[in-house]
């Protein structure tokens, strides 16, 4: 029964909860009239960050982008090469790439890993473990200040005897005062210096010396590794060991390390900024080439246009229904070749647009760009093994390599030298000081603790050795180990980056002069499909007396030598870009982008305190005399590499890689390289005529 009755109470308890739990939200009630304010209906919708931070102008008041509907042009944009890079290296902070665009590339998806400008100065200024720069790794060498001043009092009720009776209140007033001063050296050795003072105040009945006094010492102390973290090397690569006593881990947030890391970051820039540049030279010829396709585009329209306004003519001349299928065909001929047109203009502001992004302008400042330069035409002679030694020496991928190496080489360095027991050489020498008051005129006996302190009538040291290892040294060994595999694979990471670079600098070989080769043949085909254009078109001037006389020359061979004209000027001017584009691969292989182009990358000067301060210590160590005993000077890990000097002249037999000879293609001898063709002003729609 009693179970039963607490089964009911259970369950009216349950619906006594669940009946409290419908009634909702309990309705406040406060004095006075109020609105309701700060309550949100909902908790994780969109919001927007209110960023202080205005769109630049030339994206806020930039026009309209051109299109072919509107294809009147107020002014043109005679832009070099030279120009082109100049305005992208210094209108982009951010690094752009041409493979990022309508991509989602990193700059839109994660700008904080895009290139920039700033990385070589934010890895400079790197603080956080693991990504110092080379002024945080020193900062563990600059001397520490620490100081405290601490007030207490204290009443105690006394339950023992002797000279203090049971319930006597004892109240003691205390202030401590301690400070150090602490630098640690290049070697690894700490040295110190302590300042403690500790007051008391009390009403002890007990027999004192002075109710009140101070009691404190000045001390200094030195600590020296000898074993493992010892030297100046290890520090360098490692840094100090401050957690003294015990496993040392980490060799790689020493300065060294640091450096090298810096390096590193300005290999990561540089290759960014080669792409970029390498992306303008390669948008830039084919800008040149959008317009040379639209010349020719325009000139076989002009034609089939006269063609089918002739036969149009003729057939309005004679009977309505004669050379109707030939009107027709003429007619179909000239809407395809105006349609190639508008295609051709549209491509040729789709690329102007993307060149634009890569130089950072806005999308349409009034000016349609347009390339003054022209490609290279002569015959660019490259010598193999010039090329091959010159990018196995100037690519920063290779570059940036052999600094991970040499960090790797300076982190086993000190990997070893923690594979051994800890050795410490401590000493201190102290100067005790005890008086009535911290400091007075009368300094005889105990009267001044200042006194008494620099009197040094007492004093203590100590002197000796601290020793430390863990058994089988399991973490330092794997450490080690850990650094040997990881440098193993950086030398043969090395090797096949060079195997591989020989194989882009031959692929980059092999295009130069299949592309040249290709140039030829199409200028020779630009001659052919010349000739074969004017034996038709005089065969049917000619045969063109009458409208019956057109059916001796076929009307759609006409058209499609037309086309044939064209497709081959085009194809000519595709195949001297793609020679162009070759030979900036070839640089891009090599390693001389920048050189190419006129660039030169340099780190920025020193700070004048810097410079003050190396000049200080530069003189110091000239009035030193060198210890045969100590290693008063690191050996020098980086030094500039000098390039090789080769012949650049056209009649030299070793012709350097940048040696353009000029020659002229096989052929009839009326067959040169036509000079490039100026791009007309885009024209407006044009219409059919009746």
């Amino acid at each position: 029964m009693r179970f039963e009755r607490s089964i009911r109470w259970i369950h009216a308890l349950l619906a006594t909860a669940a009946f409290a739990g419908c009634r909702g939200v309990e309705h406040l009630n406060y004095l006075g009239d109020a609105d309701l304010q700060y309550y949100k209906t909902k908790s994780l919708e969109i919001e927007y960050p209110n960023v202080d931070d205005p769109t630049p102008p030339e994206v806020a008041y930039s026009q309209a982008p051109r299109t072919v509907k509107d294809a009147e042009v107020e002014s043109y944009w005679d832009l070099s090469l030279q120009d082109a890079v100049l305005i992208a290296i210094a209108n982009n902070k951010m690094i752009r790439s041409r493979g990022e665009f309508l991509n989602g590339g990193v700059l839109l998806r994660n700008p904080t890993n895009a290139p920039s400008v700033y990385d070589p100065a934010l890895r400079e200024t790197g603080f956080l473990f693991g990504n110092r720069g080379v002024e945080a790794a020193l900062a563990d060498f600059d001397a520490q200040f620490t100081t405290s001043l601490l007030f207490g009092s204290a009443q105690n009720v006394q339950n023992n005897g002797g000279f203090i009776n049971p319930g006597f209140v004892l109240e003691n007033d205390t202030a401590a005062f301690a400070s150090a001063l602490q630098k640690t050296f290049a070697n690894g050795g700490t040295v110190a210096l302590n300042h403690n003072w500790n007051y008391l105040n009390t009403n002890t009945p007990a027999p004192l010396l002075y109710p009140s006094s101070y009691n404190g010492f000045a001390q200094f102390s030195y600590t020296q590794p000898l074993w493992a973290g010892a030297g100046v090397d290890y520090n360098r690569i490692a840094g100090p060991v401050r957690s003294g006593l015990g496993a040392i881990t980490g060799v790689s947030q020493g300065v060294s390390i640091s450096r090298i890391n810096v390096d590193i970051s300005l290999a990561d820039f540089e290759l960014a900024v080669i792409q970029m540049v390498k992306d303008v030279e390669d948008l830039y010829w084919e800008l040149y080439l959008t317009y040379r396709q639209y010349d020719a585009e325009v000139a076989n329209r002009d034609s089939v246009l006269q063609v089918w306004t002739t036969i149009n003519a003729k057939r309005v001349a004679q009977s309505a229904g004669g050379g109707s299928a030939s009107e027709s065909l003429a007619r179909a001929n000239y809407l395809e070749t105006r349609a190639r047109v508008e295609n051709a203009l549209a491509t040729i502001y789709s690329t102007e647009n993307q060149f634009r992004r890569l130089l950072a302008l806005p999308v349409n400042d009034g000016r349609l760009i347009r390339p003054s330069d022209s490609p290279l035409q002569a015959e660019y002679v490259v010598n193999w093994d010039s090329a091959l030694l010159e990018s196995l020496m100037r690519r920063p991928e290779l570059r940036r390599q052999k600094w991970q190496i040499k960090s790797l080489e300076l982190q086993r360095l000190a990997a070893e030298s923690v594979v051994n027991p800890q050795l410490n050489f401590v000493s201190s020498y102290q100067l005790n000081g005890f008086g009535n008051d911290l400091w007075s005129y009368d300094t005889s006996g105990y009267n001044s603790a200042y006194g008494s302190l620099t009197r040094g009538e007492q004093s203590s040291w100590t002197l000796g050795f601290q020793f430390a290892m863990p058994i089988g040294f399991r973490q330092a060994r794997s450490q080690l180990r850990n650094i040997e595999l990881q440098l193993i694979k950086a030398k043969s990471a090395l090797t096949s980056q060079e195997q591989d670079i020989s194989h882009e600098l031959a692929d980059a070989v092999q295009r130069i002069d299949a592309a040249y080769m290709v140039a030829k043949t199409n200028f020779d085909r630009v001659i052919a499909a010349d000739r074969q254009l004017r034996d038709i078109k005089l065969a049917y001037d000619i045969g063109g007396a009458n409208l019956a006389d057109i059916g001796r020359v076929n009307i759609d061979l006409l058209t499609r030598t037309q086309s044939n004209r064209t497709a081959a000027e085009v194809a000519f001017v595709t195949s001297v870009v793609r020679y162009n584009q070759a030979i900036a691969e070839l640089h891009l292989r090599q390693g001389t982008t920048l050189e190419n182009s006129g660039i030169s990358l340099e780190e920025g000067p020193w700070s004048e305190g810097a410079q003050d301060d190396a000049l200080r210590r530069a003189w110091a160590r000239s009035f030193a005399r060198p210890n045969e005993w100590l290693e008063s000077q690191p050996a020098d890990f980086a030094s500039p590499v000098p390039f090789p000097k080769t012949d650049l002249s056209p009649s030299s037999a070793n012709a350097g890689s940048q040696t353009p000879t000029p020659a002229v293609p096989p052929g009839p001898a009326e067959a040169a390289y036509p000079p490039p063709v100026p791009a007309p002003a885009a024209p407006g729609v044009d219409t059919i005529p009746e």
